[in-house]
């Protein structure tokens, strides 16, 4: 893909405000999308996130009634929630030693530093400095989605007016290690969303970008 379908592909993309719910997202770039969620980079590689896709409607109507009633939430091909760990623990931090070891073919023993920094770092700091680190890293992988999405010319739209706590509740997350921080929904946009015809505003390239030299 050259520079100026890149371009054109971000100048396309925006925030969705209707979606056609006729149209549904491909088998194929739906497995492309999931792969820019995986593939996302995250602080020490760890990944303190998870990946809710609501299918069900009638679930999705009732997180649609705590969202501000916005369309969106049942209209869209694909509704994907967010969450962040709500605390790194020891285990965690194993669990994913463990994988390294597993993929890479990595004694367990060459990675007791690693582990015992993220141990030190993670698990024992500051739970409330931890969790919003968590959910920064879950808005990485958001952008992922976005630009993933805006290259396969599928509208997404990131958002965050909801509400977290009936969220948990909805989804059943109450009670456990994982808290919903953020959504995207995903699919075409409709032909009536006169949003689609707007141009972008954006501060110009000097007033966003310094060069320190």
């Amino acid at each position: 893909m050259n520079h100026a379908k890149i371009q054109e592909a971000l100048e396309w993309r925006y925030a969705t405000k209707k979606y056609d719910a006729n149209k549904k997202i491909s088998a194929q770039d739906w497995k492309t999308l999931t792969e820019s969620l995986k593939l996302a980079p995250s602080s020490y590689g760890i990944q303190p996130w998870k990946f809710l896709v609501v299918e069900n409607p009638a679930v999705r109507e009732q997180l649609k009634a705590v969202s501000w009633n916005q369309t969106q939430v049942t209209d869209a091909s694909h509704y994907v929630v967010f969450l962040y760990r709500d605390g790194i623990d020891a285990n965690f931090v194993q669990k994913y030693i463990d994988r390294i070891v597993e993929v890479r073919g990595i004694p367990h023993e060459a990675l007791n530093d690693y582990k015992n920094m993220m141990i030190s770092n993670l698990a024992n700091g500051p739970k409330e400095k931890i969790n919003v680190w968590s959910q920064r890293q879950a808005y990485i992988a958001m952008g992922f989605l976005l630009e993933t999405a805006a290259l396969l010319k599928i509208d997404a739209t990131p958002m965050e007016g909801f509400d977290p706590d009936a969220y948990n509740k909805i989804l059943g997350l109450e009670g456990t290690e994982w808290k919903s921080v953020a959504t995207v929904a995903l699919g075409y946009r409709h032909s009536e969303d006169s949003f689609q015809t707007l141009k972008k505003v954006r501060f110009s390239d000097d007033a966003l970008i310094e060069y320190v030299k």
